[in-house]
């Protein structure tokens, strides 16, 4: 027989997961990146006008799981289209992503990710998203001597920087600030 109080914690347990299940179906991708990005319609206090521009530097170090989108790169889908969804033109969100570490895999053409990891890369399609959205991808030059990835293993459209330091250096001399992880 069980007691009053394992009772309240099971019916504590079942309740709070509905909760948190119920929360996750407030999430949807788009407006401008169709299958990634996902956000929630929120009812804010911080104010912002139609006019406002974003000029962002996202920076990223940590590899994704093998095979699996890295959810740190989905991060700049989801500012995008929370954005557009909340009024702000396209064209007034600037994104730039540096990416330093074995974070670098991330950014390898399909086939020779498939030869290193024996997975698809998961991002290929994501990245080539947030190009389309005139994202910046910089890959650290430092890092990638160091893990022997060289301009032509990278997706099409994805630059090299001397350093990820210099990039950050540069972007943030062109109006750029940087968004904290």
């Amino acid at each position: 027989m069980l007691s009053i109080a394992r009772w309240l914690m099971i019916a504590v347990v079942f309740t709070t997961a509905n909760n948190v299940l119920a929360g996750a179906n407030k999430f949807a991708a788009g407006p401008e990146i169709k299958n990634y990005g996902q956000h929630a319609n929120v009812q804010q206090d911080l104010v912002f006008n139609n006019k406002t521009k974003f000029k962002i530097a996202f920076d990223i170090g940590e590899q994704g799981k093998a095979g699996a989108i890295n959810r740190k790169i989905e991060t700049l889908a989801r500012f995008i289209n929370m954005h557009v969804a909340n009024g702000i033109a396209a064209e007034n969100i600037e994104l730039a992503l540096v990416v330093h570490g074995k974070a670098g895999f991330d950014l390898m053409k399909t086939e020779l990710y498939q030869e290193k990891f024996q997975q698809n890369n998961a991002n290929t399609e994501l990245l080539t998203q947030l190009m389309k959205n005139r994202v910046e991808i910089y890959l650290c030059g430092q890092s990638a001597a160091y893990y022997d990835i060289n301009n032509e293993m990278l997706q099409p459209g994805i630059k090299m920087a001397l350093s990820a330091m210099t990039a950050h250096a540069v972007l943030q001399s062109e109006g750029y600030s940087l968004n904290p992880f």
